[in-house]
C-alpha cells in the first residue's frame, strides 16, 4: 500500500464523482452578450442550411504557449501553421488552468464556479465537496452550445476526452451531441484501452452513452480523427455540423507513433535552457509576443548542465516524443482538413483551435530511476529508452522542458501564471475576413461559445431553455475582432476573474493581479501589465498601488458573484488528489485503513529500535 500511495505522489491522479443538484448561486444581473441578439430581441427563424458554416472545434490537452510552429515552435506543424494563414491568431487567449474547468467553460460561456466544474473533481475538498456546485462534473443549470446548435438544425459530433461526468446523464450524449465517441476519464493510454494510473480500474469510453471497446489498431489522434470523418460523413442532409475533437495530445502519458519520434531525436540535445530562448526569440520575431519583453527562470527548472550525459540523453528523447505527439496530432488534423476539401465542406468551414491549459509539469524531474521503474512496472508500464513513447510505455515531460513549453510565460497547469493560463488559440476559415493577422486582444474561454452562436446565427439563451432556468453566457462575441471591426470586446471598464484551488487572478485592460500559492508560489498578490510582460517578470505593486487595491476589490466582487469557496487550512492539492483517488478507487473504509497505517508505521518502528537498543 504504501508503495501504491508513492506512485500517486509520483504521478497525477484523478478520478470522478456524483453530480449533486446545482445549489442556489448569487443572482447575477442578465445581461446581453455583446454583438449577439437574444430571444426576446430576435426570432429564432434561420437562414438556408447551407448558408451557415459548418464549425470545428479543435482542443488540444496540455499544450504549451509555444508548442506550435505559427506561435514560435521548433516542432513541425503545417495544418496549423496553414490555419493560421488563413485566419487569426490570438496571442493574449485565456483558459482555465486545468482541463475540466476549461471544458465547462468552452461548451457553456458560463464561470466555471457557476457551471458546477471549479475544479477537477478529483482536486476538491470535501469541506468543498458538500457544496453542489463544487462537484466538478457539468449542472444542469447550464446548457451547452452542442446542444443550442443541434436545436437550431445542426448536426453535433464529439469525438475525443470529455471529463466532465460520466454517469449516463452526465455523457455528452445527453449534453446536446448527436453522435458521440468519449473517453470519459482525466486521460487514457493513447496506444490500448488502459487506464493510465490505477485510480481507474479501466479505461472509461462511451460511444453513444454505451461503453465502448476500442479498436485493436489504436493510437488515439488517429482514431479520434477517423471518428470525427465517420461522423461528419454520415450527414446525408443539407445541414450544417459542428465537430468538437478534444485530443488526448499532449497529456499523460505521451506517446507517440516511432516515425514521428525519428523526426526529434538530437533535437533537443541541447535542453532546456536553449530551447526556451530559441522559443522566446522566435515568439518576438513572429510578433507573438512584444520586443523587448522578458521572461523570469522558474525556480523548478534545473541546470542543464548539471545532468550528467546519460541523464541529457534521456530528457532530450522525453522530449522528442512530445514534438512528436505534438506533430502526429497536427498530422491527423490534417487528414479531417483534407477530407473537408475534397467533400467540398472545407469552404463553408469555421476552425477554432486550442489548448484546454498549459504545460503539465508533474512528470518527475528523473524519470529513469530504480523506483520509478518499479512504481511503473506495478501498473504494467516500462519507461526505457529505447521504447519510450511505444506501446506500454510511459512517459512525460520533466517541470524543466515544460517551462520551454511554456516560454516565454511563466508558471504552468494548475497555477494562474501565465503559463498556466495563456495558450495558443487560432479562428480560421474563408468566414473570417482577416487572414494570416495576430490579435494581442484580450479574450477567454468563455468567450468561444457565443462566438459559436454568432458564426451559425442562433440565438444566445439568457434566463431559461428546455424548460429549466439557466445560468446566462458571461463569455464576449469574438466575430468583431474576426472581421476587424473592433480592436478589443473588453473595455477598460471591465474585468475578469478565475480561481482554482486558491490560486486567483483578475483581468482588466492591460492588467492581471495574480496569487499563486505555496510551494510553487509565494501566496502574495502581484501586479502586472501582461501587454507589455507577458512573461510577469516586474510587479507592478509597489508602483500602482491604487491599481493593485481596485482590483483587488472587484476580484472580492467576483467571488461573492460566483460563490467561490475558501480553501481549507493546510490545503495542499498535490496530497488532496492523492487522498480523493485512494477514496474513490478503493472506497472510504480501505482510505482508513492506509491512514491508519501511515500514522501507526512510524511508531511501530521506532519501538523496534527501542527493543533492539
Amino acid at each position: 500500500m504504501l508503495l501504491f500511495a508513492s506512485l500517486y505522489f509520483s504521478l497525477p491522479v484523478f478520478g470522478q464523482s456524483a453530480q449533486a443538484q446545482p445549489s442556489a448561486l448569487p443572482e447575477i444581473q442578465l445581461q446581453e452578450i455583446p454583438g449577439q441578439e437574444t430571444p426576446e430581441s430576435a426570432s429564432q427563424e434561420h437562414a438556408e442550411p447551407r448558408s451557415r458554416p459548418n464549425i470545428v472545434l479543435i482542443l488540444a490537452d496540455d499544450l504549451g504557449f509555444t508548442d506550435i510552429a505559427p506561435y514560435g515552435s521548433e516542432i513541425q506543424t503545417p495544418t496549423l501553421s496553414a490555419l493560421a494563414e488563413n485566419g487569426i491568431s490570438f496571442t493574449n487567449y485565456h483558459t482555465a488552468a486545468s482541463c475540466a474547468p476549461t471544458r465547462a467553460m468552452l461548451l457553456t460561456g458560463v464561470d466555471s464556479h457557476r457551471a458546477g466544474v471549479p475544479n477537477i473533481p478529483e482536486m476538491i475538498p470535501p469541506e468543498q465537496r458538500s457544496h453542489a456546485h463544487y462537484q466538478g462534473t457539468l449542472g444542469r443549470n447550464v446548457v451547452t452550445v452542442a446542444t443550442l446548435l443541434q436545436d437550431a438544425g445542426y448536426h453535433t459530433y464529439m469525438a475525443g476526452k470529455w471529463h466532465l461526468g460520466m454517469t449516463p446523464d452526465l455523457l455528452p450524449s445527453r449534453r446536446g451531441f448527436e453522435r458521440t465517441v468519449a473517453m470519459a476519464d482525466s486521460g487514457a493510454d493513447n496506444w490500448e484501452q488502459k487506464p493510465y494510473i490505477p485510480i481507474y480500474e479501466k479505461a472509461n469510453w462511451f460511444a453513444d452513452g454505451q461503453e465502448y471497446q476500442l479498436p485493436d489498431d489504436f493510437y488515439s489522434s488517429r482514431f479520434l480523427i477517423d471518428k470525427a470523418i465517420e461522423f461528419i460523413d454520415s450527414n446525408d442532409d443539407e445541414q450544417p455540423f459542428f465537430a468538437y475533437i478534444p485530443f488526448q495530445a499532449v497529456h499523460l502519458p505521451v506517446q507517440a507513433p516511432q516515425e514521428f519520434i525519428d523526426r526529434y531525436m538530437g533535437v533537443y540535445d541541447s535542453g532546456w535552457e536553449v530551447l526556451r530562448q530559441q522559443r522566446h526569440q522566435r515568439a518576438i520575431e513572429l510578433g507573438v509576443v512584444p520586443q523587448g519583453s522578458d521572461m523570469v527562470t522558474m525556480a523548478s527548472t534545473a541546470d542543464w548542465d548539471a545532468q550528467t550525459p546519460e541523464e541529457m540523453r534521456y530528457q532530450s528523447k522525453r522530449m522528442a516524443v512530445y514534438a512528436a505527439m505534438v506533430e502526429a496530432m497536427d498530422y491527423h488534423l490534417g487528414r479531417l482538413v483534407e477530407h473537408l476539401k475534397n467533400t467540398g465542406d472545407y469552404d463553408n468551414t469555421v476552425f477554432i483551435f486550442a489548448s484546454d491549459n498549459g504545460s503539465e509539469a508533474s512528470g518527475p524531474a528523473n524519470a529513469d530511476t530504480a523506483l520509478n521503474r518499479f512504481a511503473l512496472s506495478r501498473v504494467g508500464y516500462t519507461n526505457d529508452y529505447d521504447t519510450l513513447g511505444l506501446k506500454g510505455s510511459f512517459n512525460s515531460i520533466s517541470p524543466s522542458f515544460a517551462s520551454a513549453s511554456a516560454a516565454p510565460l511563466a508558471y504552468y497547469k494548475f497555477y494562474v501564471g501565465e503559463g498556466g493560463m495563456r495558450v495558443p488559440m487560432i479562428i480560421a476559415g474563408n468566414a473570417v475576413p482577416e487572414k494570416n493577422r495576430l490579435s494581442n486582444a484580450f479574450t477567454f474561454v468563455t468567450d468561444i461559445t457565443p462566438t459559436i452562436l454568432a458564426l451559425s446565427g442562433v440565438s444566445a439563451p439568457q434566463q431559461r431553455y428546455g424548460g429549466r432556468p439557466i445560468e446566462p453566457m458571461i463569455g464576449r462575441n469574438l466575430v468583431p475582432l474576426l472581421d476587424g471591426s473592433v480592436d478589443r470586446v473588453y473595455t477598460d471598464s471591465d474585468a475578469v476573474g478565475y480561481e482554482i484551488a486558491g490560486n486567483a487572478a483578475l483581468f482588466h485592460g492591460d492588467y492581471k493581479i495574480v496569487i499563486n500559492r505555496g510551494p510553487v508560489g509565494d501566496d502574495q498578490w502581484h501586479l502586472y501589465n501582461i501587454v507589455t510582460d507577458p512573461g510577469e517578470t516586474l510587479d507592478l505593486s509597489s508602483l500602482e498601488p491604487a491599481l493593485l487595491q481596485r482590483m483587488l476589490g472587484m476580484y472580492q466582487q467576483y467571488t461573492l458573484d460566483n460563490a467561490v469557496l475558501p480553501i481549507p487550512a493546510g490545503f495542499d492539492h498535490n496530497r488532496q488528489i492523492v487522498f480523493n483517488g485512494l477514496r474513490d478507487r478503493f472506497g472510504t473504509q480501505i482510505l482508513l485503513v492506509i491512514l491508519s497505517l501511515l500514522v501507526l508505521v512510524p511508531f511501530y518502528v521506532a519501538y523496534r529500535l527501542n527493543n533492539r537498543d
